[in-house]
């Protein structure tokens, strides 16, 4: 009821869909370029703690388990406020709201290494995922709202791409210094690149020309849910994350034990593999914008797939290039439907975007602990069963999705191939 109350519903926009950023244009350019430094910020800070965990465990006197809450926390509160803080921007603007949550999420980082104690650095972290939440969803409508459509899957995965970025940056960056410097200088030389990154994403970002101040909607968030293609799309990420985060929590724990019996400082290193999906999710972008949103998807689903199964032997080189495949299904599934989702939305597109991300969210967190659940019974064979039946799922959520029209009897189908255009 709460959130009911607080959500909007935008005014259609009256500028031509011609105005809109497309190919070759310098907006576009400087669209690409500051949403991609807005996910570099964001999921720097986001996940800036999860290398140092054994060190902080050590540093307060904490179990593992506990420390992992710096993690949890800050991933929880944004899942929890994706949807309310997305809402704020339809009454008071995209841009705006981005830029503010953005820089009070690095200024937030800025007071981390000072904390005095566990119980402060908890809290830093679980207001901080409130400010992080303020970026994502808000930009999936920034982009539905301003980029033209056939553009609009590129912009999408290069948003994704500086996502992966971020995330592979928020686990290194504070590891290195932290070995050179303690934990504090490691997360504070980390909140000062995401605070440069900041700046850069309100420099670079263009206005919103198409955005209107909207009247409460009490219905907004219902009427999202009431369409079943965004119910399939919010499926379908959630069941991704669900599987992504068991395969990134639990692998670790299979290469230190045999037969591998791999260093710490080599089992960190997998976390290069995102790099896969830096380049995954803008090509995945692209394509769909060309073949279509379905048929580049099922595609993703596939080679997720093919990734997971290759990780079986008790070969490092296999175990290394199948979670590379993996991880670059991954994040092009991800590119294609977080991107899908905000376009199928005809109205109250960032609380369509927050809804998924919600639901994306979700599936990490809870869908890591019945990973573990998989590890304990079944080990490395048993992750892998799980992920495939999640993948499975996520592949008859996508698949099934239907098309449908434009409010006011335009048919939507792609310009140039000629392929009807999913919506």
């Amino acid at each position: 009821m709460i959130l009911a109350r607080s959500l909007v519903r935008a005014r259609p926009a009256t500028t031509p869909a011609e105005d809109r950023h497309d190919h070759g244009s310098p907006g576009l350019r400087r669209v690409n370029l500051a949403l991609f430094a807005a996910g570099l910020t964001t999921f720097m800070s986001l996940y800036s703690t999860q290398a140092l965990l054994p060190v902080l465990s050590q540093a307060f006197a904490v179990s593992p388990t506990a420390a992992s809450l710096l993690v949890s926390l800050s991933t929880g509160t944004l899942a929890l406020a994706v949807v309310p803080v997305s809402a704020l921007s339809e009454r008071y603007g995209r841009t705006r709201v981005m830029t503010w949550c953005a820089l009070a999420a690095a200024l937030l980082g800025l007071l981390m290494p000072v904390a005095p104690t566990f119980a402060a650095l908890a809290v830093l972290r679980a207001t901080q995922g409130v400010a992080l939440a303020g970026v994502p969803a808000v930009a999936m409508a920034y982009l539905a709202d301003e980029v033209h459509r056939d553009a609009l899957g590129g912009a999408m995965g290069l948003y994704i791409a500086g996502n992966t970025v971020g995330g592979l940056l928020g686990r290194l960056v504070p590891g290195l210094v932290t070995d050179v410097a303690g934990w504090r200088w490691g997360l504070g030389v980390t909140a000062l690149v995401a605070l440069a990154f900041t700046l850069a994403f309100w420099a670079l970002l263009p206005r919103s020309r198409f955005f209107r101040p909207a009247r409460v909607d009490h219905h907004a968030v219902a009427a999202h849910l009431r369409d079943p293609g965004l119910r399939r799309l919010y499926t379908t990420g959630l069941l991704l994350m669900a599987g992504f985060g068991s395969v990134y929590n639990f692998l670790g724990y299979r290469l230190l034990a045999a037969p591998f019996h791999l260093p710490q400082a080599v089992v960190g290193l997998m976390f290069l593999m995102y790099l896969g999906g830096t380049w995954s999710s803008t090509a995945a972008g692209r394509l769909a914008d060309r073949a279509g949103r379905r048929a580049v998807l099922a595609c993703a689903l596939v080679t997720m797939t093919a990734g997971l199964l290759l990780t079986l032997p008790a070969s490092v080189p296999a175990v290394g290039a199948g979670l590379l495949v993996f991880t670059a299904g991954f994040f092009a599934a991800h590119s294609v439907a977080s991107g899908w989702a905000g376009l199928r939305a005809s109205t109250a597109r960032a609380q369509a975007a927050g809804l998924y991300l919600f639901a994306y969210y979700l599936g990490g967190s809870a869908g890591g602990s019945a990973g573990g659940l998989a590890f304990e019974h079944g080990g490395w064979p048993g992750v892998v069963a799980y992920v495939l039946i999640l993948t499975a799922l996520a592949a008859l959520a996508a698949t099934t999705i239907g098309t449908r029209a434009r409010r006011g009897g335009i048919a939507v189908r792609g310009e140039h191939s000629g392929h009807s255009e999913e919506q």
